[in-house]
């Protein structure tokens, strides 16, 4: 099996694993103003996605900001969210905390060695090397679930999503929006076009980026907007369009926790799609060996 068709079967088993999936009991209000999350790639998004859901009384922080600046870790219980357990930054703070917890699928691994308490993560895989989907999901839930009590939707937004994703036509050079809570999830959707197709792709704040990334942009851009739809956005969409740019502004849901699985479930198929369109067997990451291995040579 190869990585392409590793990361559609992995998608899949989204569905079927919801139903079984047991959150965490959410984190006590003064417990979690004395929490902070951290992670890096797709857990730095579950990181974000904690602070989100949380109202911003928990932080999310970068590991290596945290090694650099040791005494915000001194007085703070630090969830450490990395699937392999093995990521060095992690490790490192996790030896300097008051407290930790380790939020991976590697019960055996360097982090949870170290951690004071270890939270498992048990999703199915097929086991071959490829980019992350069902393994964000499980860690995206269990970091929300500790701030805040959720209930899991049915698999129509599975669905609705694939729909979607079927239709969208991309560009080589991506911008994606999110707001307060979509925000991560458009950092992931990014990711998902580095390690899948080696895609030009930037993720910003929807408010931020006719500031900012507006002015980069090229006709024929893509601009993908993960918001429900509003006045703000309506007016953003059309005006892009009036100079040359690709818009794609799914039907977002409007409850914000739905907002999350349907825009994570886009994001994973709509870089699935283009990479089958282009005939592609492996995920850009697996083959770009020397850039891959500067990647290990940093993270482990």
């Amino acid at each position: 099996m190869n990585s392409i068709e590793s990361y559609e079967k992995d998608i899949e088993l989204q569905p079927s694993f919801l139903k079984l999936f047991k959150p965490q009991k959410p984190l006590s209000a003064s417990h979690q103003k004395n929490a902070l999350f951290s992670g890096s790639g797709d857990s730095l998004v579950s990181s974000l996605l904690a602070e989100s859901f949380s109202g911003g009384i928990v932080k999310a922080m970068d590991p290596l900001d945290l090694y650099n600046n040791k005494k915000l870790t001194k007085s703070k219980h630090v969830y450490f969210v990395s699937v392999s357990g093995n990521t060095i930054s992690n490790i490192k703070v996790a030896n300097i905390a008051k407290k930790s917890t380790a939020i991976t699928s590697n019960p055996i691994s360097r982090l949870a060695d170290v951690s004071d308490q270890i939270i498992q993560l048990n999703f199915p895989s097929t086991g071959i090397f490829t980019a992350g989907s069902i393994s964000f999901l499980e860690s995206a839930l269990t970091c929300i679930s500790l701030v805040k009590k959720i209930t899991i939707p049915d698999g129509a937004i599975f669905q609705k999503a694939k729909s979607d994703a079927k239709k969208a036509k991309l560009s080589k050079r991506i911008f994606v929006l999110g707001n307060m809570f979509t925000f991560p999830i458009a950092m992931y959707c990014a990711a998902k076009f580095y390690e899948v197709l080696g895609y030009d792709a930037h993720y910003c704040r929807i408010e931020q980026f006719s500031h900012m990334e507006l002015f980069s942009a090229k006709k024929g851009d893509t601009v993908i907007i993960f918001e429900e739809k509003n006045n703000h956005t309506k007016q953003l969409e059309q005006c892009l369009k009036n100079i040359g740019m690709n818009i794609i502004y799914p039907d977002v849901p409007f409850k914000k926790l739905d907002q999350i699985f349907f825009c994570t479930f886009f994001s994973q198929m709509i870089a699935l799609y283009e990479a089958k369109k282009k005939k592609m067997k492996e995920c850009h990451f697996v083959v770009a060996k020397n850039i891959r291995n500067v990647s290990n040579q940093m993270i482990y």
